[in-house]
């Protein structure tokens, strides 16, 4: 089947029988979880259920599982965690070790649920004005030790049955702005970028799918990556990542206008799934209308993307647990 260009979410903790309707339409791609679609163990993997009916295809759903301020999933039934900058700095000599075990955790919280991916790694790379909003979300202090990191934990997802989302592609540590109420613009040379910006995005560029930055980078477009033709073609060409790329959420105030002009807007850059949340059911619809079916090679990404889904690995998660905490110096992450 042709997938919708979309990932949406949902209101509450089951569907509406509006919402079942609106989505046997447009068939997305995917769908999201946040905060308020959490209650219970099986109250998710019932709405899960009813993602994938509805939709008609085994659609992936994600969630922001990080980790620290920006983890949906949180006591007392799921593990919690440090922020990854604190987690990284802790875990010091046995960093990567950590992370790996990490994401490895949350992916088994995750499978468990029906989740089969989550919106990390985060491999932007800080510098000292970097907005606190993201500061913290952040697995080190340069672009070499965020690599190592981000593929420690894509290799833990992976492992867990997880796909993993890389964020924010081609970089937004340069952002002294917080995206989801103001325009960022980073005004580093090209070298610069390419150098610090885009090295770890360059490396991790296997990642099944990637998310986007809306910022403006003033050397190369005046439009927000998001919806510039010139950002995708560095993205796609010169960083080298082929697979799939969702916007984030479109629905952010640092893209300005209607949400139908900037769907169409950011496919016609060249992303292939526009995700928007928040919104309500008549925005939704609007969003799904304007992003329309995937393209051919939007298709081809998303086919590709779920190749990667595997059964997690045959491990004891008791002993992974116990493993880590030895890593950390006793239980540090909750």
């Amino acid at each position: 089947m042709r997938f919708g260009a979309t990932i949406l979410d949902a209101a509450g903790h089951r569907l509406s029988a509006d919402e079942k309707a609106l989505f046997r339409d447009v068939k997305p791609f995917g769908f999201i979880l946040f905060a308020r679609n959490i209650d219970t163990p099986d109250q998710i993997r019932a709405l899960c259920d009813d993602f994938r009916e509805a939709a008609g295809h085994n659609a992936p759903i994600t969630i922001d599982q990080e980790g620290g301020r920006v983890q949906r999933l949180r006591a007392p039934n799921w593990r919690e965690w440090l922020p990854p900058m604190e987690f990284v700095q802790t875990a010091g000599t046995n960093a990567a070790q950590a992370m790996y075990i990490r994401f490895r955790l949350i992916a088994h919280e995750l499978y468990a649920l029906g989740i089969d991916s989550n919106c990390a790694p985060m491999v932007d790379v800080p510098g000292p004005e970097t907005h606190a909003f993201l500061y913290n979300r952040c697995y080190g202090l340069d672009a070499q030790s965020i690599a190592l990191m981000g593929q420690a934990a894509n290799d833990g997802m992976l492992a867990g049955g997880v796909l993993p989302v890389i964020k924010h592609i081609p970089g937004h540590g340069r952002a002294t702005a917080d995206s989801h109420f103001e325009l960022p613009r980073v005004s580093a040379s090209r070298n610069e970028l390419d150098r610090v910006d885009f090295a770890p995005f360059k490396a991790l560029r296997d990642t099944p799918m990637g998310m986007t930055a809306h910022l403006v980078y003033d050397a190369i477009d005046p439009l927000p990556a998001t919806l510039s033709k010139r950002m995708m073609e560095v993205i796609r060409e010169d960083i080298g990542f082929d697979n799939l790329i969702m916007t984030d959420d479109i629905s952010m105030k640092a893209l300005t206008g209607g949400l139908g002009g900037l769907s169409r807007d950011a496919i016609a850059a060249g992303c292939d799934v526009i995700l928007h949340c928040n919104g309500t059911l008549a925005e939704r619809a609007e969003v799904a209308q304007a992003a329309g079916e995937m393209t051919d090679a939007a298709q081809r990404r998303a086919l590709r993307a779920l190749s990667y889904r595997q059964k997690p690995d045959d491990i004891d998660i008791y002993a992974l647990d116990a493993q880590l905490k030895v890593l950390m110096g006793e239980g540090l992450h909750g």
